[in-house]
């Protein structure tokens, strides 16, 4: 989930994975309010949407559904408070080793198909910013850079 400012830019908040929902997404179809945050997704994916008329049935008939929607909640909110430490106590270099490691993480992969530009959107900051901390860590033998691409060693 990304969120944009008045000016265009963008910053990850956290990552949806399968069997995950949004919870800002949730939390606004309730109040009837439009989210503040928005997905992109990454891979082909299938998406559940549950009419809002539909939400207070289920969470009656359904108390697992309550507990998914507390933790889910609860769950986000530590990322959230995650993204904030980064942001406030974190040096845009262990910011960016971070990001690489956790796509490494959630695609499974440690060749990363992604743009400069793309990292710098998601981690708040200016495309030159990241290509020459990239270009450090290439030198350092942490990552190879490619076309697009980028192999975390």
């Amino acid at each position: 989930m990304l969120r944009t400012d008045e000016d265009g830019r963008e910053i990850l908040l956290y990552y949806i994975k399968q069997g995950e929902s949004c919870i800002m997404s949730f939390l606004g179809g309730i109040h009837q309010d439009t989210s503040k945050v928005k997905a992109i997704a990454e891979e082909d994916s299938e998406i559940l949407f549950i009419p809002i008329h539909a939400v207070g049935m289920l969470l009656k008939e359904y108390p697992e559904w309550l507990e998914y929607i507390f933790s889910l909640y609860h769950k986000r909110f530590e990322e959230l408070l995650d993204v904030v430490n980064a942001v406030t106590f974190k040096k845009m270099d262990q910011r960016l080793i971070d990001f690489l490691n956790k796509k490494v993480e959630i695609t499974k992969s440690n060749v990363l198909s992604i743009t400069h530009e793309q990292i710098a959107s998601e981690l708040g900051t200016a495309r030159v910013v990241v290509s020459r901390l990239l270009k450090q860590l290439e030198e350092m033998g942490s990552v190879k850079l490619g076309r697009n691409n980028i192999t975390v060693m």
